[in-house]
């Protein structure tokens, strides 16, 4: 008795089972494009250069600009070169400044009283306190200077790559990330949400 119970769920049991399973296409069989329901924009290929990273920061190394250039970001060419050309100016005028001083300030100690910032009285002009202090405060302008161009300089190189990294980062419509606004007629209520879209 037990036996003929259990052969008899058996056989509703494979009798179900093979009532559901699905036809199976054979995958040796070769199947053409005209056969596939593939949407046109997902066959466009589109190129990824791994060098290109690379070529833009090389270029931006050699020549600021250039890398923004080769990225086709013609924009930023003038604010990399104007930043760039602005910290050399900087740095060149308090140079230039530091060196007055301090010619002016040897002299000084070397006993001479000609120097253009001693005026035409017994008493200088400017003391020499004043022009270590003038000396000091153009110095640090000047390295300030020399640090934020060099700093401009890498950043320039730094942005060319990142920049040609994100052009090839894949953003297009079958990847998107959207809000959605539903109205639910069985709670009679809204919903939103944020759907996320998947298309292979």
């Amino acid at each position: 008795m037990l036996n003929k119970q259990s052969f008899l769920l058996l056989f509703c049991l494979l009798l179900t089972v093979s009532g559901f399973s699905q036809v199976q296409k054979d995958s040796t069989v070769n199947t053409t494009v005209d056969e596939l329901n593939i949407d046109k924009a997902l066959l466009s290929k589109r190129e990824i250069d791994p060098l290109r990273p690379s070529k833009a920061a090389f270029y931006s190394a050699i020549l600021p600009g250039l890398g923004q250039a080769y990225n086709k970001k013609y924009w930023k060419i003038p604010i990399v070169l104007g930043g760039i050309t602005g910290g050399i100016l900087v740095y060149d005028f308090n140079n230039k400044q530091y060196n007055r001083y301090r010619d002016a300030f040897k002299r000084r100690l070397a006993g001479f009283t000609d120097d253009e910032f001693f005026g035409t009285g017994a008493t200088p002009f400017i003391s020499d306190d004043a022009l270590i202090r003038a000396q000091r405060q153009f110095r640090r302008n000047r390295d300030i200077a020399m640090l934020i161009t060099v700093g401009i300089y890498v950043l320039n190189i730094i942005d060319a790559n990142v920049d040609a990294h994100l052009l090839q980062f894949n953003v297009d419509e079958n990847l998107a990330m959207r809000p959605h606004f539903q109205y639910n007629p069985m709670e009679n209520s809204s919903d939103l949400g944020v759907t996320v879209n998947f298309k292979f």
